[in-house]
């Protein structure tokens, strides 16, 4: 599953005599670079435009920072200029596979690639501490290498009753059962980084429902259910920013809001 929350990046898009994307402290390849380059390449018309992208989101922390910078790119296209709805569709499948989701924030079911997205309704009230581990990267591709030595990967009749089980459990609209709430790649990613381990104690000591790593690593995040799960949630934060900074309090948000 994908969800949005308020974390975000901020993306400023001004004219400009070629198409430029600035990110100040991230180096290499950008995927909002690739989302114009996609874009031109299939006719889209707007004058050319300079991105800057200000970090707020952890570069390489496994929240796919990244591909939501390129899926708001995408958002704000047809502003622009006009480009076909199914264009975008492909360009966000051809980018990566968490991009699709993030055309539409919310809650949502990625299957195959992540190019299949469903929505889902949102889930009864939460919200999240994100604990950053500064200084610390995990490669995707590493993380997926190491699920693969390690056994990890799900035949395809466990993944299909799993997914029978989550239709279930989502029915009533009450809290995810904690067996569901489980990343498959959280013993790759605390191999390659045994920071991850304590991290997760820490949330957990600092009173999450459910403490669990983000996408491939390393950032940690803590689930706080109910009515007064914001209100847990920044407690939490101000705990763990002390040993752990960058860490914050966050809420779930959709295109519905």
């Amino acid at each position: 599953m994908f969800e949005s929350v308020s974390l975000c990046d901020e993306l400023v898009v001004t004219a400009a005599e070629a198409d430029e994307v600035v990110c100040e402290g991230v180096e290499g390849p950008n995927l909002v670079a690739d989302a114009l380059a996609g874009l031109r390449a299939r006719g889209w018309g707007a004058p050319p435009v300079r991105v800057e992208i200000e970090k707020r989101i952890p570069v390489a922390g496994g929240m796919g920072g990244g591909s939501a910078d390129a899926a708001a790119l995408l958002r704000l296209a047809p502003r622009l200029a006009p480009v076909r709805p199914e264009d975008v569709a492909a360009l966000a499948a051809e980018l990566g596979s968490d991009v699709p989701a993030q055309l539409t924030p919310g809650l949502s079911l990625g299957s195959g690639a992540g190019e299949q997205v469903s929505p889902l309704a949102p889930l009864p009230q939460h919200s999240f501490v994100i604990v950053p581990l500064t200084g610390q990267r995990l490669s995707t591709a590493a993380v997926y290498a190491e699920a693969d030595r390690l056994g990890l990967p799900r035949a395809g009749e466990e993944l299909e009753a799993l997914r029978l089980e989550l239709d279930r459990a989502l029915a009533p609209g009450g809290p995810l059962p904690p067996s569901l709430l489980v990343n498959d790649l959280e013993p790759a990613a605390r191999a390659l980084c045994p920071a991850i381990g304590e991290a997760l104690l820490a949330v957990s000591d600092a009173g999450a429902d459910h403490a669990f790593v983000c996408g491939s690593g390393p950032t940690v995040a803590g689930m706080f259910w109910g009515e007064r799960g914001a209100e847990r949630a920044r407690d939490a934060a101000e705990r763990l920013v002390r040993r752990f900074p960058g860490a914050v309090a966050v809420a779930p948000v959709s295109s519905r809001a």
